[in-house]
């Protein structure tokens, strides 16, 4: 009744007096009903989710911030935690319970899309019985990402489908485009329809006028 279109959630396990857990587990069913149910886009953006201690834990814990400092290792695994968050919601059944659910990913990229299907293809191969259904299909279904401006658009729609691609300029952040609608040139090898879909059809399918 306020109005939102849109909730951003952490990318993260939620916390508690039980300690961290999934958000994809039964137990936070009720909010995920009301999602569903309000047609409203789940929208995960990169955030502090706390992943930060992994790499202390083979790193050490630093005990001050060095700004423009190099840190190859955390870079290979700063995508990790999307990676983890759209996981749980496949295995855990979140998108099972709910297949109507619009999801998507913001400002991370799409370097761990390709990982983690092929994850979710093992997994189901070994063990079928633990998914309701096949869970690349699911994710292919249900999981709309909005990769970075270097991100190769034409490989992530052949993974995902091209109504599963979202645009986003990151525009004013410096790692952005000074004119967000010049986007459209990096998609020179999609046809006018599929550049028209991720310039903004299918980002007006998911949050109606």
């Amino acid at each position: 009744e306020r109005g939102a279109r849109v909730v951003l959630v952490r990318p993260a396990p939620a916390y508690g007096v039980g300690g961290p857990r999934s958000i994809a587990l039964p137990e936070f069913d009720p909010f995920w009903k009301l999602v569903q149910e309000s047609g409203t886009l789940v929208a995960f953006h990169s955030s502090d989710s706390g992943y930060q201690r992994y790499a202390a834990d083979w790193e050490g814990k630093q005990r001050e911030y060095l700004p423009f400092t190099l840190q190859p290792f955390r870079e290979i695994g700063q995508w990790r935690a999307i990676e983890d968050m759209v996981g749980s919601l496949i295995c855990h059944g979140c998108l099972s319970r709910f297949p109507d659910l619009k999801i998507a990913t913001i400002e991370t990229g799409s370097s761990w899309v390709g990982p983690l299907l092929e994850k979710l293809a093992v997994a189901f191969k070994k063990m079928p019985q633990g998914f309701q259904e096949d869970p690349v299909e699911q994710m292919r279904r249900l999981i709309h990402v909005s990769p970075f401006i270097e991100d190769d658009m034409s490989a992530l729609a052949d993974l995902l489908g091209i109504d599963r691609v979202l645009f986003g300029s990151d525009y004013p952040h410096p790692e952005g485009k000074a004119d967000p609608i010049t986007f459209v040139d990096d998609l020179a090898g999609l046809s006018d329809e599929a550049k028209a879909k991720i310039m903004g059809g299918n980002l007006s399918r998911l949050i109606p006028a």
